[in-house]
């Protein structure tokens, strides 16, 4: 099947997501063996497992999901490991693509699921600063107007001329942190609520996060919390087996899903 993304906000004046009949499928290729299907099964958490027509083992991530979100909404993402959460924010983030279906964004979108992404252990803070920038879809002139903001919110001083595999974990992080939260989204990704550093920053790394999730037009967050989701979300989707088991209200939903589990 053909899949269509777009991607243009200048062609509508409302941010929006929506997902028609999407299917992720993730062949297991020379593995038609029964043994070794069994065996996939046994690690598998959740998603079905089957072959394609060419005989290929296949792993079904998301099964017809259909979603719609509008500017204003708040969505949060609940399920066992390995219902689909995961897989489903690759979707959005256009980390994944669609076996069946498709995906229609009007918008910008940022992922936060893996802010370390293209830090480069070998190149300086500030080198990072610009790779990461580039990756993120700033031109040059761009980030140069964000430079110091990044350099000063991460507060590594003179270390950002050092490379980063001489950093601590947590440094790491502070800079990854910096320059992903730099950019403001009109639609917001999130594998759970950032946790960064020691005691003060991450206090100044919510104070971010916050404005960020209230800047942004749409916010779609999974989390495994209650209350983080219940206080932040409009709405809660519960995926099971890679399938939307309950679409909701927050408070509706949550209360099934936790009180189930």
């Amino acid at each position: 099947m053909n899949i269509h993304v777009q991607n243009n906000p200048a062609q509508a004046k409302m941010t929006s997501m929506h997902l028609e009949d999407v299917t992720v499928d993730f062949p297991i290729y020379n593995a038609k063996s029964r043994s070794l299907k069994n065996q996939v099964f046994s690690f598998a958490t959740g998603g079905t497992i089957g072959s394609n027509s060419e005989g290929h083992i296949i792993i079904r991530g998301l099964e017809n999901v259909n979603l719609s979100l509008n500017e204003g909404e708040r969505l949060g993402l609940v399920g066992h490991n390995g219902s689909g959460k995961t897989t489903l924010l690759r979707v959005m983030s256009g980390v994944y693509h669609p076996s069946g279906g498709r995906i229609l964004i009007n918008g910008k979108c940022t992922s936060l699921i893996n802010i370390s992404l293209g830090i480069d252990p070998e190149a300086t803070g500030r080198e990072n600063i610009a790779i990461r920038g580039a990756l993120l879809g700033f031109k040059k002139r761009d980030l140069a107007v964000h430079q110091k903001d990044i350099e000063d919110f991460s507060e590594l001083g003179n270390f950002l001329d050092m490379p980063v595999r001489t950093y601590s974990t947590g440094m790491q992080l502070r800079l990854a942190f910096a320059i992903s939260t730099v950019i403001q989204p009109e639609i917001l990704i999130m594998d759970e609520w950032l946790a960064t550093g020691d005691q003060s920053f991450q206090e100044k790394a919510n104070e971010r996060l916050h404005d960020l999730v209230n800047k942004t037009k749409i916010l779609i967050v999974a989390s495994h919390s209650k209350d983080l989701l219940v206080k932040n979300c409009t709405r809660i989707v519960w995926l099971e087996h890679g399938r939307v088991r309950m679409d909701g209200d927050a408070e509706s939903v949550a209360t099934a899903y936790f009180d189930h589990h």
